[in-house]
């Protein structure tokens, strides 16, 4: 294990020595260059019917100045804490669209007061014990891609300071039991890490979330993240076998359940965990149920001529029981977005590590075309290890190929677009087949006139992120000039205005989806956020029985303070 340990880290050193961004998604090389950015500007001006906002270059970290430290970390955690500014910046917002607008105007008026950078789960309980002596609050940082404010650090009322508990030392692969198809897996391992440590097995964990190449599991199994397959296993939850976390309850507060392919016997405990988006305790590392590596892949892109049919055929292929990898509707929009085309396109992949897939993707394919949709080029069949550098290994014919790479670098055009006066973000949910049709027209009326109210004008498109027999995932994208743009000058009195436009959109959004019986989402989790609706979903004694086990599990209210809960 030493060994492939030791192999593991070589081949990793290429990407932990690059640098995130401190204000935009991903790795500071990877943001779109001034020409892409200019490309990209005037395309969504063209799309909007507006002229193209003045450009502006993105924020220079020399010019951030901090806050110092309010509180000092306690003596028994000096040796892996660290007030770094570069560290308290990174660890300041996630990368929702209103923390890259913050971070963008340099408005950093909350980092946490220092980082905790554990080594091991020992660190972690020490640390929970210090903070909670001194009155400190802790926020758990995975890869900091929450788009739902799950990670800020506002000072709670009656707080002295905040610290960031960022897992990222624990990362590796600790043990794989080929047998039972099963590895355990330290929390703060990153999605290509874990891939790469499981390769050397000859397994997956195939979970794919856009936000791969950061997020870590642990943050997964805090926010029940959705990976890239559209059927059977879409949320880490499917994959967990056992979980072990540290709560703040002393004089024990180790909780690890028992590792069993499924049991009878009363709740299961890892599910009172999974989502708790790190306000019940702190995940140090589970066991997940692995896959041998697919190498037999059949696909296909079927083009409707409208969206009825689009979604009638999606949702004849998701009750067939055939239950693709990849079964992704795009609307008109996204289809063009992603180079697929200009029709409403259903994305069909198959895949397997054992037997043929070809006869399944058959059979979806001619269920497709019975309800009026076209496939010029084809099924297509591969065998063979795929050439990819995201650690996705879905099934994909050339066009959704073309929407795999649309899909990745999605967060770094976000970031592109706001530096050129534009406000592009997302907004997802789940519902039943049934209720799809008045949902998706009420969403759609609903934000486009807050665009227009708002911003002046606005584009709005959609795609089936996921399919269950009973119901669709809608993932919905827009974009629309940002209020009170002014190019390369001062940009904090943009902020407000920008800011109200973004809360009017997000809750024309999240009231339609909740009147017309959607959930307020489907694997973006809660955080800060979606609160106000989640209390709305949630029935209220469950939020109440919630409220009661946070009281026996961290009775100092220490960990992530108004997430969730109040």
């Amino acid at each position: 294990m030493r060994a492939d340990y030791m192999r593991y880290r070589a081949r990793m050193s290429s990407t932990t020595d690059r640098r995130r961004s401190f204000w935009a998604w991903g790795f500071e090389d990877q943001l779109p260059t001034q020409d892409a950015r200019q490309v990209l500007a005037q395309s969504a001006a063209a799309l909007l019917g507006v002229a193209a906002p003045e450009p502006c270059p993105p924020p220079d970290f020399a010019n951030l100045a901090l806050p110092p430290p309010r509180v000092a970390p306690p003596s028994a955690l000096v040796d892996y804490c660290t007030v770094d500014a570069r560290e308290r910046a990174l660890h300041t917002y996630g990368k929702s669209f209103l923390d890259q607008l913050r971070a963008f105007a340099l408005d950093f008026s909350s980092p946490p007061d220092f980082v905790i950078l554990p080594r091991d789960e020992a660190e972690v309980i020490a640390a929970l014990s210090a903070c909670a002596a001194s009155g400190i609050a802790v926020v758990p940082f995975g890869g900091g891609t929450s788009v739902v404010g799950g990670v800020e650090c506002p000072l709670p009322q009656g707080g002295r300071g905040i610290a960031s508990l960022d897992l990222r030392h624990l990362n590796r692969v600790l043990e794989v039991d080929p047998v039972s198809r099963s590895a355990r897996i330290q929390a703060g391992a990153s999605g290509p890490q874990i891939e790469a440590q499981l390769a050397s097995h000859g397994f997956s964990l195939r979970h794919y979330p856009q936000s791969f190449e950061f997020s870590t599991l642990g943050g997964w199994l805090a926010t029940h993240a959705g990976g890239h397959f559209a059927t059977v296993y879409t949320h880490i939850d499917d994959l967990v076998q056992a979980v072990r976390l540290v709560t703040p309850r002393e004089p024990n507060g180790i909780v690890q359940t028992r590792r069993l392919p499924a049991s009878g016997a009363g709740p299961l405990p890892e599910r009172l965990f999974l989502g708790c988006e790190g306000t019940l305790g702190v995940f140090t590392e589970a066991w997940l149920r692995v896959q041998k590596r697919p190498h037999l892949r059949s696909s296909a892109s079927v083009a409707f001529p409208d969206m009825p049919s689009a979604v009638a055929a999606t949702q004849g292929v998701a009750q067939s029981g055939l239950f693709p990898s990849n079964c992704r509707l795009l609307d008109s929009g996204e289809a063009m977005l992603a180079g697929a085309g200009t029709q409403p396109t259903l994305l069909l992949g198959f895949e397997s590590a054992e037997r043929p897939v070809r006869e399944r993707l058959e059979s979806a394919l001619s269920l497709a075309l019975s309800h009026g949709g076209s496939c010029p080029q084809g099924p297509q069949h591969r065998e063979g290890e795929p050439n990819r550098g995201s650690g996705s290994d879905a099934a994909s014919p050339p066009s959704s190929e073309a929407w795999r790479q649309a899909f990745l670098a999605a967060p770094y055009r976000q970031s592109a677009l706001l530096c050129s006066g534009f406000l592009a973000d997302t907004f997802e949910t789940a519902c039943t087949w049934q209720s799809f049709p008045a949902l998706s027209r009420a969403v759609r009326k609903a934000v486009r006139d807050a665009l227009v109210s708002h911003c002046g004008a606005g584009h709005l498109m959609m795609r089936f992120t996921h399919v269950y027999p009973d119901g669709p995932a809608p993932y919905f994208t827009y974009v629309a000039p940002l209020p009170g743009w002014s190019g390369p000058r001062d940009h904090a009195a943009m902020v407000p205005r920008a800011t109200a436009a973004w809360h009017a959109v997000k809750t024309a959004a999240s009231d339609a989806i909740l009147e017309h019986g959607g959930t307020i989402t489907h694997h973006h989790a809660v955080g800060r956020m979606h609160k106000p609706w989640y209390i709305r979903e949630s029935p209220p004694l469950v939020s109440a029985a919630l409220r009661a086990i946070k009281q026996t599990l961290d009775p100092h209210a220490l960990l992530n303070p108004g997430v969730l809960l109040d």
